[in-house]
């Protein structure tokens, strides 16, 4: 559905182009919007800094790198969960780490799903197609009365 929106929290431009790439070259045509750090991506969900009393849709899935400049990935967790608005955002983790404290850190603070960046582009390409087909297309999610 092109209609939903993704939000990518990852500070690695390289990471950045090769997840457009590979949304791309599986016809996910969603809008893609980017936050380079924690920070970036908490004013944005919550409204504050830059992006307060604006008005703007949550995005449908959140890709959420742990890796992140100021405010790190299960921070920025942590207080997605915390908040009434965002408490039930689809969050996906999406990083270079395979440790086990990781893991369950994610889980614990609530992540939906954790799925580690594939070495080869071919594998990663992969997984995003799968991340778009259920994520985007097969899962719903209630949204908040307005």
């Amino acid at each position: 559905m092109i209609d939903k929106t993704i939000l990518l929290i990852e500070d690695n431009a390289d990471d950045e182009a090769l997840t457009r790439r590979a949304l791309k070259k599986n016809h996910i045509m969603n809008t893609v919007l980017v936050a380079r750090d924690g920070a970036e991506a908490l004013d944005y969900l919550l409204g504050t800094g830059i992006h307060a009393e604006k008005a703007y849709d949550l995005p449908d899935v959140i890709l959420l790198d742990l890796n992140l400049p100021k405010i790190n990935g299960h921070e920025v967790l942590q207080q997605i969960r915390r908040h009434e608005r965002t408490k039930l955002l689809p969050v996906v983790i999406l990083t270079t780490s395979n440790e086990d404290e990781d893991k369950v850190k994610s889980y614990c603070n609530g992540a939906n799903s954790y799925v580690r960046k594939p070495v080869s582009f071919e594998q990663f390409t992969e997984a995003i197609g799968q991340l778009g087909i259920y994520w985007l297309q097969l899962n719903e999610i209630p949204r908040p009365q307005k």
